[in-house]
C-alpha cells in the first residue's frame, strides 16, 4: 500500500510557476519538481480548498496549477475536520489569521492521511509549532499527519508495495 500524501496549495504553487530569481526559491522549486517526478510512489490527494486557494491570482498561473492537480482525489471538508481545525486555532497551534492553514492540517489529520506536504513553514510546517499541532491531532483521537516540505519527502522510498 502507498503511503498516503496529501498536497497543500504551496507544492503546487510552486510546480506551476516560472523558475525564481531568487535562488532559495528556484532551489525549493527544483526540490519540488524532483519529488513531483516521484509522485507515483505515493498516493495523492488534495482538497476543495487546495482547489479554490490554486484558482487565485494570475489566470495563467491558475490554469498550470489546476492542471497539475487534474484528476487527484479530493478529501471532504467534514464536520469532524471544521471541529479540529478550530480547536487548533482555539488552542494557538496556529493564528487566528491562518484559518486555511488549520483546515488544511485537519482535513489531512481527520482523513487517515500520512503525510501533509507543504511549502508553508510559517504555519503548517513550522518546527515550533509542530508539537503542539500534533499533541491536538492526537488528544482529539487522530494521529497526526506527519508535516513536511517535499526536501524531507524526496530520495529512496521505504515503503512496501
Amino acid at each position: 500500500m502507498k503511503p498516503k500524501v496529501y498536497v497543500e496549495t504551496s507544492v503546487i504553487s510552486y510546480l506551476a510557476a516560472r523558475i525564481s530569481r531568487d535562488l532559495i526559491v528556484a532551489g525549493h522549486q527544483q526540490i519540488t519538481q524532483e519529488w513531483w517526478d516521484s509522485r507515483h510512489e505515493w498516493e495523492l490527494s488534495i482538497s476543495a480548498l487546495v482547489v479554490s486557494e490554486a484558482r487565485t491570482g494570475d489566470t495563467d498561473a491558475a490554469a498550470r496549477r489546476l492542471a497539475l492537480m487534474d484528476g487527484l482525489p479530493l478529501l471532504s471538508l467534514n464536520e469532524a475536520a471544521i471541529t479540529l481545525a478550530e480547536r487548533l486555532l482555539a488552542e494557538a497551534a496556529l493564528p487566528q489569521k491562518a484559518r486555511e492553514d488549520a483546515l488544511h492540517i485537519a482535513m489531512a489529520t481527520v482523513h487517515g492521511i500520512d503525510y501533509l506536504l507543504t511549502w508553508n513553514c510559517k504555519h503548517i510546517a513550522n518546527a515550533v509549532k509542530r508539537p503542539l499541532i500534533e499533541t491536538i491531532c492526537e488528544t482529539s483521537g487522530y494521529r497526526s499527519p506527519i508535516i513536511c516540505t517535499p526536501e524531507e519527502l524526496t530520495g529512496e522510498s521505504t515503503h512496501v508495495d
